[in-house]
């Protein structure tokens, strides 16, 4: 009988290049993939590039990046963003996505989870998540992890869901809360929504 992998939560690893690479072509041109941390600028087709983004990612010390990964499969991303800024205001303190083959299994929720959990590790009471407001799939994961539904903000690309979701953390430094708009985010590295 043959074991199935349990998914798990992993560094950035330049050993999945091969995997990662799948997941990313999977997803299409012109499409962005919440949760890695993939920038505009990011070249990652040679095996060099796929480095050096990599390192970058270890070296944020603003932002837990982890992929989903299932055996060798990698099956999307997760961020968690620890400091409240401008970007953070606007595109939420978590992104995630999943490859498209692989949606609708339950990783993201399993991710997600997880993610709550180590926001609380780092003393962070309420984490913000932002998704398109016709992503009914991402706003269904949020909800049910707990997020509760600030407001619907129109921003340039379009409406978006902002939720917050309590992480149990305790923290004696009372965290800001997010104003309703979210400002100009011409500074943003993605479009809000989770995939």
């Amino acid at each position: 009988m043959t074991r199935i992998a349990s998914p798990e939560l992993v560094h950035p690893d330049t050993g999945r290049y091969r995997e990662w690479l799948a997941s990313h072509r999977e997803w299409g041109a012109g499409q962005h993939e919440d949760g890695f941390g993939l920038e505009a600028e990011d070249s990652v087709e040679t095996v060099d590039e796929f480095h050096r983004w990599v390192a970058r990612l270890i070296d944020d010390r603003d932002t837990t990046y982890r992929w989903i990964v299932r055996g060798p499969t990698v099956i999307g991303g997760i961020a968690l963003r620890h400091k409240w800024n401008d970007h953070v205001m606007w595109a939420g303190h978590v992104g995630f996505g999943i490859r498209p083959s692989k949606r609708g299994h339950g990783y993201a929720s399993w991710a997600l989870a997880r993610t709550v959990k180590l926001a609380a590790a780092l003393g962070m009471e309420r984490i913000l998540l932002v998704c398109a407001a016709d992503n009914t799939a991402s706003a269904r994961t949020i909800e049910g992890q707990g997020g509760e539904l600030e407001a619907i903000a129109d921003t340039p690309l379009g409406a978006a869901r902002r939720y917050w979701i309590d992480t149990g953390a305790t923290n004696s430094t009372p965290q800001r809360r997010a104003p309703r708009s979210y400002g100009d985010p011409s500074n943003a590295r993605e479009a809000p929504g989770c995939s």
